[in-house]
């Protein structure tokens, strides 16, 4: 597993671009699935895995103390292990996207054990803090930016290392055809986005009949390919 270091590195960037810094979006899936897939030499199919996991991650707002997937370091473990197998059997890309909900998940708990640490660790410098120490206020904010960078990249290296041999392991079993096993991966993805969308948007004037115009139009791209 050469690639588990690079990984590990680029799922520690993306976890902290998540919530920390800087927000730049480069972690959502489409992008850090693809560039997983680019680390092992096969982006096109990362990007497969990415945008699929866009559309589940359509449900998560990741603000304020709400508790939500982590989809950077997430999507990274899955963007790769489906690069990386792309080829062996038609069950890659749900392999990858079970991998990435898998590390998604696990990866929101050490989210909220990263707040703990945070919140323990200002506890410890209330005095400093009450008095106003510039210094102190900077010193917790590079000690959080830090624990959650390197909580990324180890639960990065984490899944990866678990979740690669589960995943070639179930590929060697693998019974479902191509496009049957694509396009229930794709119509789940597909449903749940529905479902986050229309949440989401359907307080607004109009959203209705946008949606469906929006759905018509893409059906019609669809079918006209």
């Amino acid at each position: 597993m050469r690639e588990l270091l690079p990984l590990a590195l680029l799922g520690g960037v993306l976890g902290l671009d998540v919530v920390c810094f800087p927000q730049m979006m480069v972690s959502r899936p489409l992008v850090a699935a693809t560039l997983a897939g680019a680390f092992v030499g096969n982006p096109a199919m990362g990007l497969f895995v990415g945008v699929t996991l866009e559309l589940i991650a359509l449900a998560t707002l990741p603000f304020g103390a709400s508790r939500y997937p982590e989809w950077g370091s997430a999507a990274v473990v899955g963007g790769a292990i489906s690069a990386a197998m792309q080829g062996q059997r038609a069950g890659v890309l749900s392999v990858g996207v079970l991998a990435a909900l898998a590390t998604a998940w696990v990866g929101g708990l050490t989210l909220v054990q990263l707040r703990v640490f945070n919140a323990w660790l200002a506890r410890g410098r209330r005095p400093a803090l009450d008095a106003g120490s510039r210094g102190t206020v900077i010193g917790l904010q590079l000690a959080g930016l830090t624990a959650d960078a390197v909580r990324a990249a180890v639960l990065t290296a984490v899944a990866y290392a678990l979740l690669f041999p589960v995943a070639r392991a179930t590929l060697g079993v693998w019974s479902l055809g191509e496009a049957l096993s694509r396009g229930f991966v794709v119509a789940m993805a597909a449903a749940v986005a529905g479902g986050a969308s229309w949440t989401i948007f359907h307080s607004a004037r109009g959203a209705r009949w946008y949606f469906v115009v929006g759905l018509a139009v893409g059906l019609l791209i669809l079918v006209g390919r």
